[in-house]
């Protein structure tokens, strides 16, 4: 295909073409992700996220602009709300990052989340891999604000950044259920402000309550706006990129997200045949009516349907 071949040799506008038909067009999705996959796996996977406000996309510019300055190749996918009403998206990360834009080396990429939960869109790792396969050093995935449980980074990223600020409230109890436990590296940003060292202060007491860390993750406090302390946070993500791949763990993470996108694979194509063999006649509708009615249970209705799958 066209469109690789210039894609691997740096162009960025087929890597966009690319990205936008892994996106709309699922046939062509699966042709162009099987021919570039032998072209991947060699980007560090950054993950930022956090809750609303905690400067995400300033931060993200800050430390790829940090990287640019290596000599690094850097992709960006920003992970923007989709609107439950109108179905369309501000995509406004690329305004904060208007300058990187023009970059040379580095890629932005806006997606919606159409409707999508977990803080990521559907085709992330799609655009993923197109920019792992298009050879960029780093790619970085900032997601949606998140919550609690709204983890999906954690199945995509190799090194996760979990942004907090001070003035949040009750921080650490408010969010610790579900994100807490994903942060390789805590980020308390916009640390000028009153509450700043409290705010460390109480992740590192949450840490401190977790026995079972193998590597405890560095608190880094910085001021985004004002790229203070970005120089110190860029020195811990290669810190962490570095015992990844020392102690092995880099390749035991990505083998299991591996082995969950294989999964999430083979439950798409199973629900489709589900839908095709329950759809024709109505035979669904039917069923359903007899477990309203108390003839059957689900699970009988279930294994009916499983078992005529596989006659």
């Amino acid at each position: 295909m066209e469109l690789i071949s210039r894609m691997l040799a740096g162009e960025k506008r087929a890597c966009a073409r690319l990205i936008t038909a892994v996106e709309n067009n699922p046939e062509e999705a699966e042709k162009i992700l099987r021919e570039i996959h032998a072209f991947t796996g060699n980007a560090n996977v950054i993950g930022i996220t956090g809750p609303p406000g905690a400067g995400k996309s300033t931060l993200t510019d800050k430390v790829v602009k940090s990287l640019v300055d290596e000599g690094k190749k850097v992709g960006i996918i920003a992970v923007d709300p989709t609107s439950p009403y109108s179905g369309g998206s501000i995509l406004g990360d690329r305004i904060r990052m208007q300058d990187l834009a023009l970059n040379p080396n580095v890629f932005i990429r806006s997606m919606g989340t159409r409707g999508q939960l977990g803080g990521l869109s559907k085709y992330t790792k799609n655009a993923l891999k197109i920019l792992d396969a298009a050879g960029y050093d780093y790619i970085i995935i900032e997601t949606v604000g998140v919550g609690q449980s709204e983890v999906d980074i954690v199945k995509t990223a190799d090194t996760i950044l979990m942004v907090m600020v001070p003035g949040l409230g009750d921080d650490i109890q408010s969010i610790k259920a579900g994100i807490m436990e994903i942060g390789d590296i805590f980020v308390i940003n916009k640390s000028d402000l009153f509450g700043a060292d409290r705010t460390a202060t109480e992740v590192n007491m949450m840490l401190d309550l977790t026995m079972s860390m193998e590597r405890r993750p560095p608190v880094v406090k910085v001021t985004a706006s004002k790229n203070e302390g970005i120089r110190e946070l860029v020195s811990e993500i290669k810190n962490h990129i570095d015992y990844l791949k020392t102690s092995g763990k880099l390749e035991e993470r990505r083998k299991n997200n591996m082995k969950l996108e294989v999964v999430e694979l083979i439950e798409s194509e199973l629900r489709k045949i589900v839908i095709s063999h329950t759809t024709s006649e109505n035979k669904l509708e039917s069923e359903v009516n007899k477990i309203i009615n108390k003839e059957k249970n689900m699970y009988e209705v279930r294994d009916e349907f499983l078992r005529t799958i596989k006659e």
